[in-house]
């Protein structure tokens, strides 16, 4: 009896307790879905609006994302013009005041570190530039450590109650990952100075953090497809400048840079981009785990 009324007891108390309340989070990208499960844990939904299979920059603001972006607390978004085809769209039909631009519910990673490849000029003659800047900045992880004490920072701030949970997770998120991009950093050392082509300009903060080298897009300007005339430009190219491989992403089709590799010998090589662009890029660990098992598998 006494065993019976200590089990109604505690289930009466776990009964009245508050039930810990969780933030409903929107990522744009997977990359930023992953840094924020690193560091909100159980205390946090967390969605992606886009699948690593899917071009970050084009998608379409559907029923059920608005349905998501509706209930969001907070929205975790690249920024540097990256959804500028559909962000605003999202943010402007949801309905929800807490996630537009310059709110706290509103949070642009790209805000947080310094941009490759800024132009002097933009106009529409040079294809899909980004005025700020090259936004794929989550391929250089030193940039995931800057924005991950900023986004720390940010569901702090929307969550006061949980903040030293948040400010416990990112330090030893900070820690981790800071260990790993020196493990990362020796295995990729043979990968120094070996030439790569790219489909897009997906690669330059990958490029810059490994030293690698590209000779050249596939694209002839940014978010153009290349001609048949354009790739044999190329091919005749890399007869006095060769590279080692030519890099895509799950999302490009991949008849450009397998012409080009069967013309030349090079290796067509597919990286997984982000979280869930291979069987193996299940986190942002195993994300670059498995990048530089590809690449150091296709330079031999």
């Amino acid at each position: 009896m006494k065993r019976l009324i200590a089990v109604l007891c505690a289930w009466i108390a776990l009964a009245a307790a508050p039930a810990q309340a969780t933030l409903e989070v929107l990522a744009c990208e997977p990359e930023w879905a992953s840094l924020v499960q690193e560091l909100a844990g159980d205390r946090a939904k967390v969605t992606s609006a886009t699948t690593a299979r899917q071009d970050p920059h084009r998608i379409e603001a559907r029923p059920a994302l608005l349905a998501r972006a509706r209930r969001a607390d907070l929205l975790v978004c690249t920024g540097a013009d990256l959804e500028v085809g559909w962000l605003p769209l999202l943010q402007r039909e949801s309905g929800n005041a807490g996630i537009q631009a310059g709110q706290p519910g509103y949070f642009e990673a790209a805000r947080f570190v310094e941009l490759l490849e800024k132009p002097a000029r933009v106009d529409r003659s040079m294809g899909d530039v980004h005025a700020a800047g090259n936004p794929h900045i989550h391929l250089d992880p030193r940039n995931l450590l800057k924005v991950a004490e900023a986004l720390a920072a940010r569901l702090s701030a929307l969550d006061a109650a949980n903040a030293a949970h948040y400010a416990a997770r990112q330090r030893d998120f900070a820690a981790r990952m800071a260990a790993a991009v020196a493990r990362w950093e020796r295995e990729a050392a043979s990968l120094r100075q070996t030439r790569v082509l790219a489909h897009h300009r997906n690669w330059s903060y990958l490029a810059a953090w490994l030293g690698l080298r590209v000779a050249g897009d596939l694209e002839p300007k940014p978010g153009i497809e290349p001609s048949a005339a354009y790739l044999a430009q190329l091919v005749d190219k890399l007869k006095t400048q060769p590279a080692k491989m030519v890099l895509r992403t799950p999302y490009q089709a991949p008849r450009a840079s397998e012409w080009i590799a069967g013309r030349t010998g090079i290796r067509a090589v597919e990286l997984p981009f982000t979280v869930g662009g291979s069987a193996a890029a299940k986190d942002l660990f195993s994300l670059f785990d498995d990048i530089l098992a590809r690449l150091k598998e296709a330079a031999g």
